[in-house]
């Protein structure tokens, strides 16, 4: 007993020495990103809705994705550059997306048709492109000793928000027409918008912004240019791939072929993310102590079989429990991913090193859905899960021998 309260007494200690002001940047930072969540976990939620409202056929449904990861991926660089460069205005810039997400769902509810609907996933991307590179990176910039362990504590909130929204999607799709639903989002999208911008007002009114300058544009150039961060680079591609098949088309899977309602639905897609709260954490610890690669690894390979498994599990609780288990490492990943490429990032382009791996990767990224789609079509819906567990699988053998941050226990 005694011991458990000198180790809880030491952690509270520990906590203490962040200080007030990065402790509450961490906490807004994380309630938001719980909401921020919120609007990305409704598109896959909605997406059959969708699909069943406007009549679309599986590419179609895979083209709402790629417009998605588009727009997200081409302006995560530019966006990073500008949260770099005005480093006082990263408090509007983060609300700024909660805006964006709202008005998303908003224009996708009060016009149902393909065109708008294709229209409204794109400023979902844009959302989570406004939002992703400027938290990072003032978490990263303000953790730089633990690095991965703020971002898993950022990742909690997302998790958080994936685990309960689909449970709160669910039932009131259940309860409402899909384009009522989604019409609601810009309200509490604009509220809890001046929430963030209220919380992170003053935190960066001291933070020394910046013009870009020839020797910033030279560093993102020469990390560009850098091995190893293009040997991360192919292997987030890999895990986003596997990802992007499996959020676009277990959906429709769950609800077409095994034919359950929008809030079982729901249910299933929390499990995918339930099993990350703890993980998440834990996982971040552990990659900043003992390394990225020991972390990444056996995480690639061990998600890659799970969704091979989804293609082969029973309906039920066997196909609840490898859902389940794939929440372990299904966004915990990117966290620990996004602290290596800022391992090797220099502190003046945190926020761009993340865009700037979202634009390399999106080369092969963006037409991944449309592609499953088309598989989907030829070989029916598990063909999708079999993809993603080959891309898992494949990057985890590719991580092996990169030199990644070894860890501050070696």
């Amino acid at each position: 007993m005694e011991g458990a309260l000198s180790k809880l007494a030491g952690l509270i200690g520990q906590v203490r020495e962040l200080g007030s002001e990065r402790m509450r940047l961490l906490g807004v930072l994380t309630g938001g990103h719980f909401f921020i969540h919120w609007f990305q976990q409704m598109f896959p939620v909605v997406l059959p809705s969708i699909k069943a409202g406007l009549g679309l056929n599986d590419v179609q449904v895979g083209a709402l994705n790629s417009a998605r990861q588009f727009t997200q991926g081409t302006l995560d660089l530019p966006l990073g550059m500008v949260a770099d460069a005005m480093v006082r205005h990263r408090g509007l810039i983060l609300a700024s997306a909660l805006f964006f997400m709202g008005s998303a769902y908003f224009l996708m509810g009060i016009a149902p048709a393909f065109f708008w609907a294709v229209l409204g996933s794109g400023l979902v991307g844009i959302g989570t492109a406004l939002w992703h590179p400027a938290a990072s990176a003032s978490l990263s910039n303000s953790f730089p000793e633990r690095r991965a362990t703020a971002l898993a504590v950022h990742g909690m909130g997302a998790t958080i928000g994936d685990t309960l929204t689909p449970l709160g999607v669910g039932l009131l799709l259940v309860t409402f027409r899909w384009e009522l639903v989604l019409g609601f989002q810009l309200l509490p999208s604009l509220i809890l918008g001046y929430l963030v911008w209220h919380g992170l007002r003053g935190f960066f009114a001291g933070s020394e912004s910046h013009s870009w300058r020839a020797a910033d544009l030279r560093e993102i150039f020469e990390l560009a240019k850098n091995p190893l961060f293009l040997g991360i680079c192919a292997a987030m591609a890999l895990l986003q791939m596997g990802r992007l098949s499996v959020i676009t088309f277990l959906p429709i899977y769950l609800q077409e072929d095994l034919g359950y309602s929008p809030f079982v639905l729901g249910i299933y897609i929390a499990l995918l993310h339930a099993m990350g709260t703890i993980s998440q954490p834990v996982m971040g610890f552990l990659s900043d102590r003992w390394g990225r690669k020991a972390v990444l690894v056996p995480s690639f390979l061990t998600l890659g079989v799970l969704f091979l498994l989804l293609a082969l599990a029973a309906p039920g609780i066997e196909l609840g429990l490898v859902i389940g288990a794939i929440g372990l490492f299904f966004y915990t990943l990117f966290n620990i991913i996004n602290a290596a490429v800022m391992d090797v990032a220099g502190a003046r382009i945190q926020a761009s090193s993340y865009g700037l791996t979202s634009l390399v990767t999106q080369i092969v990224v963006f037409p991944t859905p449309m592609a499953a789609g088309l598989l989907v079509s030829a070989y029916g819906m598990t063909s999708a899960f079999f993809l993603a567990g080959v891309l898992l699988i494949l990057g985890g053998f590719l991580i092996m021998p990169l030199g990644l941050y070894r860890g501050a226990g070696k």
